[in-house]
């Protein structure tokens, strides 16, 4: 880490400044270790800005983790307007994948993300209030529609987390994948493939459940 030039005097540029260092600090060192003055000394602040913009160490680590999604949520492209759930589906992963294959592996955000999915703090529920529970209650009612009448609660949000995980997989198994798979490199270049096949796989298994589902009511209707 290396000492950040000293923001000019404005109450903006301040805030900026140690948002900015929170991001290498708490990355480095995870929320535990860091401490506010190694946040102000990579600011070259002092500790009591950190108080009057934050509240303390919660308040700035918060919103630490809230600037790296907006930053992420950025991303996506526009909305498109579909009666098709299957096209929404795909419009979501592919959303999904840019932002997990846009950013360096190795950026603070990424890494804080990463520290925060195996130590989880309280700044984890806005985070989800925030950004993770719309884009999820959105893909659930895309599952919804795809899977039809007759699927419980549970197994529709089972079927999303699924989906979730394919996208997931090239951002936190990267390494290995890159090890695995050196011919497959995991850059926006290949968003579209990547959205073509995780969209594709997710339709057909959505498509076999409802079929086993079906195929179980007529077996239970010839039985009767």
């Amino acid at each position: 880490m290396g000492r950040m030039r000293r923001a000019v005097d404005h109450p903006a540029a301040t805030r900026q400044q140690l948002l900015a260092a929170g991001a290498v600090v708490f990355a480095a060192r995870g929320y535990r270790e860091a401490t506010v003055r190694d946040i102000c000394r990579e600011a070259d602040s002092n500790v009591a800005a950190v108080n009057y913009h934050f509240g303390g160490k919660d308040g700035l680590y918060a919103e630490v983790l809230a600037e790296g999604q907006r930053q992420m949520h950025v991303l996506p492209p526009a909305k498109v307007v579909s009666a098709d759930p299957g096209e929404r589906l795909e419009f979501f992963v592919r959303g999904f994948l840019e932002r997990v294959l846009a950013g360096a592996p190795e950026s603070n955000h990424a890494q804080l993300m990463f520290r925060e999915m195996i130590e989880p703090t309280r700044a984890l529920d806005r985070v989800v209030a925030e950004f993770i529970r719309p884009a999820a209650d959105e893909l659930g009612g895309i599952v919804r529609e795809l899977l039809g009448p007759g699927f419980s609660e549970r197994e529709r949000q089972l079927a999303g987390l699924s989906i979730v995980s394919q996208i997931l997989n090239y951002k936190h198994c990267r390494p290995v994948i890159e090890r695995l798979f050196p011919d497959l490199p995991l850059d926006a270049a290949q968003v579209g493939p990547l959205t073509r096949h995780i969209t594709d796989f997710s339709l057909a298994a959505l498509r076999g459940m409802r079929a086993v589902r079906a195929g179980s009511r007529r077996s239970k209707a010839r039985k009767n």
